[in-house]
């Protein structure tokens, strides 16, 4: 499996879906079909711009693609 690593020169870096999508190796539709039925893809949310681009965060985007999960708070 490959790791997905980021440096520090890219945190607060932004992807487009379409670089995710690469990233990540499905179809920009996918990501955008679920963040509009769940909210989100993978956890993630992006960034909406004006011009209804999406931006996805770098560092976060490799935490998932790596496996690691942020621990969710007991309620």
């Amino acid at each position: 499996m490959q790791e997905y690593q980021t440096t520090p020169a890219q945190i607060g870096q932004k992807l487009s879906t379409e670089e995710l999508a690469t990233l990540a190796k499905l179809e920009p539709q996918s990501i955008r079909s679920s963040l509009c039925r769940n909210g989100h893809w993978l956890g993630l949310r992006p960034v909406k711009l004006g011009n209804r681009r999406l931006l996805w965060d770098l560092a976060e985007v490799s935490r998932v693609l790596n496996g690691k999960v942020k621990k969710r708070k007991k309620t």
